[in-house]
């Protein structure tokens, strides 16, 4: 178990009422990072952004007319790389959310961004087009994990371009990646003193993982790809816990830092469980239509997506309802990743079930969860590296 000092020290803010979110995903990049496994494309040709506007407008409008009434209280811009948009392009594409629902006068815009000073230089025009939040891909502040990372910005460049977002915006945020091959305990509390001294309020620190059908997968695979160690990796998130949490950025998520009120609103609404459209190619998104929730996503391929609204207004591909056991299933594989945990109460409502008293205090036994004086569920800091096996224990 890590220190004590890794545990959560306050609780994440109660959630706001009724919160509906908005995620628009831009699907190109300049390249095709070798971990990377998201839906996300390299188009040598210049981007008809005009005509893509057009079809998120269009695709928002066909979204709203199900989903009516709705107060949006966050977007996220994601990719892919947003910051390849146009300040115009992404003010459009607000001023389409914002003319078929209404936007709460405090709403979290946030968009993605790569840490390039040619990218960097269109912050300030973001800000006027309507963004509040920045969050920047930084992922190594050392050339030589750049390089391998195959990041095209340098730790100077990315550095820069923190200072850039600063000045720009009140609320920033910046993505590191941790567990790289030759990384130690040490190095990477250095580098999380420095990142820290930069970051002000948001840190997302995500262990590097190796996924199926990228680059790294077949590096690692034939051994030309050393990741730590399972200890060495469990050192490095006790590391990341520690460091964060005596700077005053402890955990509010598993792999997301902040300090108090600085928690990224959209990310709560996907933890808590709470309604957001997916608007773009490859695009999730969990609506109650007619009192009944609905898993819904979007064709993957960005021209097969256009065409698609073009023709018929919207990109879905898939739009299916959850029964009960899969509400519940999602509430605790979401809901427990977050610091504040989950009131049983409600996953009981959502999956006509209660939890099984009997797994609970196994668990509790284990010290893998916790249960307060109001019934509320939360996984440890010990629990965490092991969060898939404490969360499939309590759905069976």
């Amino acid at each position: 178990m890590g220190s004590p000092c890794s545990e959560p020290t306050r609780s994440a803010p109660a959630p706001q009422p009724e919160a509906f979110g908005v995620y628009l995903h831009w699907p190109f990049c300049l390249s095709k990072c070798p971990y990377c496994d998201f839906n996300s494309h390299v188009r040598h040709a210049p981007i008809d952004e005009e005509r893509f506007a057009r079809a998120f407008a269009r695709e928002i409008e066909t979204t709203a007319a199900r989903s009516p009434g709705r107060k949006v209280s966050s977007i996220f811009l994601g990719g892919g790389t947003p910051s390849l948009m146009r300040a115009q392009t992404v003010g459009a594409i607000l001023d389409s959310i914002a003319k078929h629902w209404r936007v709460a006068s405090d709403v979290e815009v946030t968009l993605e961004a790569n840490p390039t000073s040619v990218e960097a230089m269109r912050f300030a025009g973001y800000r006027a087009a309507g963004v509040n939040r920045v969050s920047l891909g930084v992922q190594a502040l050392d050339d030589v994990s750049l390089k391998t990372l195959g990041r095209l910005h340098s730790a100077r460049e990315a550095l820069d371009a923190v200072a850039i977002a600063r000045k720009a915006f009140e609320r920033y945020s910046f993505d590191l990646i941790y567990a790289r091959p030759d990384q130690t305990p040490g190095m990477w509390a250095d580098e999380l003193n420095l990142a820290i001294a930069e970051a002000a309020e948001h840190l997302s620190l995500y262990q590097l993982t190796i996924e199926e059908g990228t680059p790294f997968f077949g590096l690692h695979a034939a051994g030309k790809l050393k990741t730590p160690d399972e200890a060495t990796a469990r050192a490095l998130y006790d590391v990341t816990q520690d460091v964060c949490a005596r700077h005053g950025l402890p955990s509010y998520e598993i792999s997301n830092h902040a300090r108090a009120g600085a928690e990224c609103r959209h990310n709560l609404v996907y933890w808590r469980g709470e309604e957001y459209a997916g608007i773009g190619p490859g695009a999730h998104g969990r609506l109650d239509i007619d009192g009944i929730r609905h898993a819904i996503a979007t064709e993957k391929r960005p021209e097969a997506w256009l065409m698609r609204v073009e023709a018929t207004g919207h990109g879905v591909v898939s739009d299916d309802p959850l029964n009960s056991e899969e509400r519940g299933d999602e509430f605790l594989l979401m809901g427990l990743r977050l610091a504040e945990g989950i009131d049983p109460q409600r996953y009981a409502a959502l999956s006509g079930r209660a939890l099984d008293p009997d797994r609970i205090a196994v668990l509790r036994e284990e010290g893998a969860i916790t249960v307060d004086e109001t019934g509320r569920l939360r996984v440890t800091q010990a629990g965490f590296p092991v969060l898939d096996a404490v969360v499939a224990d309590l759905a069976a």
